[in-house]
């Protein structure tokens, strides 16, 4: 695979942050990421937002994309399955939800949704929804470029390379798949870690810029299809050769210029390359 071609080889999204994520064939480019990505959270009983750093069962609420909704059923209990509109009224309740350092202008998505997520977490929680008003922005590291970002953690989209992948199996007795590192976009070919060398790139027509390496947490170590913690893996192996700053670094976090459709199988040509890749 070293000489391969690089290309787009899967596109995913996360419409409610933290629950399972939609695979697509294309997607939409949006001033904030891909489309419909991350655009919904769910806010504990103390406005507090959720992720499965603390509820690993999160996990097991699959989300899928209808034209008119977002339907959500629940893995292993037997609840009707929710549907989410796509469109939030923009005269719903206002909430400053948090996120991070951040706090953001949010809708709350009615009363139904907040009954069902609870009952499904067994934890008083509320959905809320992020308006096209909204004004999160995040800065890259390298471009100095600002945007526009949703309820991700940092940055609109996470890359990961298939090699990279491979290669970390490579030294894990358990293999783990790319789930567990929630990327939106996966490319197939090039070297293990190839990505961590980029600057400016091309994914079909779009321009996009390596910004900054993705350090790890725990929800890695959280089986995607059981919503349970495993073990420490992979992030002790991690740990053994992907450390720096006492971070663990997998991925890399991208911004992008304009909005367009991005397609499994584009073609990604890299136009620069960073002075020196990560400084493990």
């Amino acid at each position: 695979m070293h000489n391969s071609s690089l290309q787009l080889s899967e596109i995913w999204i996360y419409p409610i942050k933290s629950l399972a994520g939609i695979q697509l064939e294309e997607a939409r480019l949006c001033e904030r990421g891909l489309q419909w990505d991350r655009r919904w959270m769910l806010l504990d009983e103390n406005g507090q937002f959720m992720t499965q750093r603390q509820m690993a069962s999160m996990a097991l609420l699959d989300v899928s994309l209808q034209s008119q909704h977002l339907e959500v059923r629940h893995r292993t209990k037997n609840l009707p399955p929710l549907n989410i509109p796509l469109q939030v009224d923009p005269l719903s309740a206002q909430i400053q939800a948090p996120i991070w350092d951040d706090t953001s202008k949010a809708l709350f998505a009615g009363q139904e949704s907040s009954e069902w997520f609870s009952e499904a977490l067994e934890q008083r929680c509320q959905l809320v929804f992020m308006p096209e008003d909204a004004e999160r922005l995040t800065r890259g590291k390298i471009s100095g470029r600002v945007q526009k970002v949703s309820f991700a953690d940092e940055y609109p989209i996470l890359l990961i390379g298939q090699s990279s992948l491979d290669e970390l199996n490579r030294r894990l007795e358990e293999p783990v798949s790319m789930n567990r590192f929630r990327p939106n976009l996966v490319f197939s070919g090039g070297k293990p870690f190839e990505e961590d060398g980029w600057h400016a790139f091309a994914i079909g027509e779009t321009r996009f810029w390596a910004e900054k390496p993705c350090a790890r947490c725990v929800v890695t170590t959280i089986d995607q299809l059981t919503g349970e913690k495993v073990n420490k893996e992979p992030l002790a192996t991690l740990a053994q050769f992907r450390k720096w700053n006492q971070k663990l670094l997998f991925g890399q976090n991208l911004l992008f210029e304009g909005e367009g459709l991005l397609r499994v199988g584009d073609r990604i040509q890299v136009k620069s390359h960073k002075e020196s890749p990560l400084p493990l």
